[in-house]
Formats: structure tokens, sequence, C-alpha cells
């Protein structure tokens, strides 16, 4: 069985060496994952006809646009708007794609341990497919979710960057990276949040893994709060999509 990611800039991706890993350790002898880096999605279902794919996770930028070329979306992916994993079912050489988000539950597993009663608001930085997937996990244990985003957003849930005061920090104690700010190998670069207003009430959360502490965490660190980075995340939301490629 042959398995892949689709995205742009995929060198530094985890998911590939993780699931090899997973093959391994589980004896799948045949299987394979390929990193498939694409500039566009037009040649998307070649791709999956040309190396009989049984499966694709899905990374930036494409957790949205992939959506238009699905067959069916799976009920919370639907919700959230964004799909991270397709299943794929071959009919007569046809293949069906099925979209699923398994973002949520790898971000909601492992962001659990470490939920306080004064975390409920929280600011997620960005507004791309990820994003959804966090607020959508947040938003079903009962955390008030706005957007913070340098574009300019009309709507009751948004923050623009320079709104972020003394006012707004001390009410979102939650604080959640979702752009690719950070990554290797641009590590010099950071959102640009009031970090002298982070305290150790704070909970920072980064979906990047690559580096494994970015300049976000340092900042929040230094400033005493809790930091937490993508990696488990990570683990937990291929674990969830072998599991739909499974079943």
């Amino acid at each position: 069985m042959h398995f892949g990611l689709i995205g742009k800039s995929l060198s530094h991706s985890f998911s590939k060496s993780y699931l090899e890993e997973k093959f391994i350790k589980e004896d799948k002898s045949g299987f394979q994952y390929s990193n498939f880096d694409l500039e566009n999605l037009d040649y998307l279902l070649q791709i999956i006809t040309d190396h009989n794919l049984s499966g694709l996770n899905v990374t930036k930028p494409y957790k949205e646009l992939v959506i238009p070329f699905l067959n069916e979306l799976d009920s919370t992916a639907k919700e959230i708007g964004a799909v991270n994993c397709i299943k794929i079912i071959w009919n007569d050489n046809t293949p069906y794609l099925i979209g699923y988000n398994t973002d949520y539950y790898g971000f909601a597993q492992s962001i659990k341990p470490f939920l306080e009663p004064i975390h409920q608001r929280a600011l997620i930085l960005g507004t791309g497919g990820a994003s959804k997937a966090i607020a959508y996990a947040l938003q079903n244990v009962g955390v008030d979710v706005y957007y913070v985003t340098s574009q300019d957003k009309k709507a009751v849930n948004y923050f623009q960057y320079d709104e972020l005061n003394e006012y707004v920090l001390n009410a979102f104690k939650l604080i959640v990276n979702c752009t690719p700010l950070g990554m290797y190998p641009h590590t010099e670069e950071v959102p640009n949040i009031p970090f002298e207003l982070v305290t150790s009430e704070h909970l920072l959360y980064d979906l990047i893994y690559n580096p494994e502490e970015t300049l976000f965490l340092q900042k929040g660190k230094a400033q005493g709060a809790v930091i937490i980075n993508g990696l488990n995340m990570l683990k937990l939301q291929a674990d969830k999509a072998w599991q739909i490629w499974h079943t």
C-alpha cells in the first residue's frame, strides 16, 4: 500500500519518517510513504492514480483548497471546514476520496493535560486551515476563541495584532500559534505579540515542532509561561490518520 503527504516545502516534514517507522514496527512490508511537494493541486488526481495511493495526509497550504477535489467529507471535517487526511477507496480503477480532519483530535489530546480553569479564553494566531481545527477542538471543551490576524477582519471574534494590549492579554491566558512564523529554516521569525505582557498564568502552544522550541515559545518561557510544541499533536493526528486508513 502506498500513502503520502501533499503540501508545499515538505523537505523538513516529520510525517514521512514517523509513518515509515510505524510500517517497520507493525511489520507492514510493502508499505511506502511519499512526499508530494506541489505548487498547486492541478495534478492531484493524476498523482493519486499514477501511484495507486490508499491515503494522503494534507498540510499547508492545501487543507481548505483540497476540499473541492473530494467525493465526500466526514461530518467533523465538514464542520471544521478543513481537511488534513484523505482516505482513498478504489472502485473499478476509480479513486473515491473521503476527507477527514485529525488535527483537531491531535491538538485536543495533546493540550488536555495542560488546560486549567484560567484558560477559558484563547487567542489563535493565524486564520488558515490548521487554525480552524484548533478552534473546533477548544470550543468543544468550552473555551472561547478569538483569532488574531494581520488582515483586515471585521468579525467580532477577531483582533488585529496592534490591538493586543494589557487588557486582552489579561483576559486570554491561552495563546496558540497557528502561523508558520518561526518554522525552520526561518527560526528568527515570531508572531508580533506583546510578550512583555505574558505571565506565568499563560499557556503558549506552538503547532510548529521544528525547531523544538521556537522563538515564540522561548519568549513565552522567559516570561514564566507554560509552553508546548506541536510534536505530540503531530504524532497523535498521524496515528488517527493511520487508524482511518485501516477501517
